[in-house]
């Protein structure tokens, strides 16, 4: 088989590419390594920047985001018992986000690519690049038993962290940055109403705790925990309990329970690989990168990889430039480290750090005050957080 562009990986990011491309008139093949159930199994985040949503529409993959997605004009910073609104709209001069959650978005673009008919190959186990440092790159994969090769012009590498794309890269030739925190976050997905009509983010005694929804009904609770808890010994009774001690009074009272259909504890770390490009092969989002889940920028920074890449790659079959894959690296990555500077400092802001002593304390105090009270402070927090453009 042979296509102009082997995507590995039919995550949010491979999906889009995809589907971005098949509008452009580009072949495109996309594999992956599981099937399609266990992949809208996954659940995963759901703030999405104007940007990302822009790139949906010119997919043609938005209109249940536009029918059932929550625009949200701000968030709330809770401390100190109190809440603290950051107005996004007014602040960036009408610019909100939108709540949907990344599972519906890898449902609509999966619908797109299937009434496009460009294929998808689910449950290609080892799907694997080779050659990407010559003219003639290709991937192979196992399904049934029969090992397959599809030849192409690039490959784009979407498979995620733990992905056979970086792992195929030399060495010798990427640099990796890593910073791991010392918490992580159980979280708890029910179907009960959300306890405010717009996100929570705390910073209290106990620990940092965010209240999100996936819509009007489903809600998304995160708590702040150590790195040696374990799931099964959270009940939902003793979930709820603990989000309330740490939410504002008037929070907590309003706070509606209901049994939890999915509960896991996810670990925190930012992560950078350089370069982002190795000749004809890609690295796109969650292989590229990782950030902590506090600044709501992981699928985002996926869409934006997406976006220069796509853009790079249109340039080179319409006008046979390589400018735009040429600079692909950079620019993605210029993007991605102010990501990843804004996810970390928000982590620091909100959580408590194991070896957090008084003055620190203080320095978070003082910040967070520094921050809801001062115009120039919350208006940077606020176009951090609806997306720097592209």
């Amino acid at each position: 088989m042979r296509t102009q562009i082997a995507i590995i990986g039919s995550g949010p990011s491979g999906l889009l590419l995809g589907q971005l491309l098949t509008e452009a008139g580009i072949d495109n093949v996309i594999l992956d390594r599981v099937g399609k159930d266990y992949i809208l199994g996954r659940v995963r985040a759901g703030v999405l920047e104007e940007g990302t949503v822009g790139l949906l529409d010119e997919a043609r993959s938005a209109f249940r985001l536009h029918a059932e997605g929550l625009p949200h004009d701000g968030f709330s910073l809770a401390f100190d018992g109190r809440d603290h609104r950051i107005d996004l709209y007014e602040l960036t001069g009408g610019k909100r986000v939108t709540v949907y959650g990344q599972t519906e978005v890898t449902r609509d673009l999966m619908i797109t690519r299937e009434a496009s008919g460009a294929l998808t190959v689910y449950d290609a186990a080892n799907a694997t690049p080779h050659d990407f440092d010559s003219s003639s790159p290709y991937v192979t994969y196992e399904k049934d038993g029969v090992t397959h090769r599809i030849d192409c012009d690039f490959i784009a590498g979407c498979d995620g962290f733990h992905g056979a794309s970086r792992k195929a890269v030399p060495e010798k030739v990427i640099r990796t940055f890593e910073k791991v925190y010392p918490f992580g976050w159980l979280g708890l997905l029910a179907d009960v109403a959300p306890v405010n009509h717009e996100l929570i983010y705390a910073n209290h005694p106990r620990g940092f705790a965010l209240c999100s929804m996936r819509s009007a009904t489903r809600s998304r609770y995160y708590i702040q925990c150590s790195l040696d808890e374990k799931v099964e010994d959270w009940s939902d009774d003793r979930f709820w309990d603990e989000l309330r001690r740490r939410l504002p009074t008037h929070h907590a009272q309003a706070l509606k329970t209901a049994p939890s259909f999915e509960k896991s504890i996810a670990p925190l770390r930012s992560f950078v690989a350089e370069p982002m490009r190795f000749d004809r092969l890609f690295l796109v989002g969650d292989a590229a990168h990782i950030v902590p889940p506090t600044g709501a920028k992981g699928l985002n920074l996926a869409a934006s990889d997406v976006h220069y890449l796509f853009e790079g790659l249109r340039e080179f079959y319409d006008a046979r430039s390589s400018a735009g894959i040429d600079a692909y690296s950079q620019k993605a990555l210029a993007r991605v480290w102010k990501a990843v500077r804004f996810s970390w400092w928000m982590t620091t802001m909100m959580h408590r750090f194991p070896d957090t002593g008084d003055f620190d304390q203080k320095i978070q105090e003082a910040e967070l005050d520094y921050l809801t009270h001062s115009r120039a402070a919350s208006t940077a927090l606020a176009e951090n957080y609806v997306g720097l453009p592209f």
